[in-house]
């Protein structure tokens, strides 16, 4: 299928999304941080980023920032954990207008991040 990065420093989320992604037929790579995930994505560019917002060392609006910047056409998913509905909210609507295509809070909903997935590489 595909090949997928996903960015979250919380390693209890990549592992079980990497599992998930994987059990689907997708290749997935799991990076740490924004500034790992940006290193592996420039040696070895994936189909797919799902990138969390809020990570320390460089956050995801940083990544998808710098990504969109670099490689206009990389195809983005961002997630967040932020239990504040209006903060939140701010995430979301900047990693849109930085060039997120989906936005999903967590915890995502694998049937939904998976058929996001499936539009997104059409």
């Amino acid at each position: 299928m595909a090949r997928i990065l996903f960015i979250d420093d919380d390693a209890h989320t990549g592992d079980i999304f990497k599992v998930i992604l994987e059990d689907a037929g997708h290749d997935v790579v799991v990076a740490r941080d924004g500034v790992e995930g940006l290193a592996f994505y420039r040696r070895n560019p994936t189909d797919l980023i799902i990138t969390d917002i809020m990570m320390p060392v460089k956050d995801g609006m940083a990544v998808i920032n710098e990504l969109k910047r670099d490689f206009p056409d990389a195809k983005i998913i961002a997630i967040s954990g932020s239990d504040e509905d209006e903060r939140r909210q701010f995430f979301f609507d900047v990693s849109r207008i930085l060039g997120a295509k989906r936005t999903f809070q967590k915890p995502v909903d694998p049937g939904e991040l998976l058929a996001a997935i499936k539009e997104l590489l059409r």
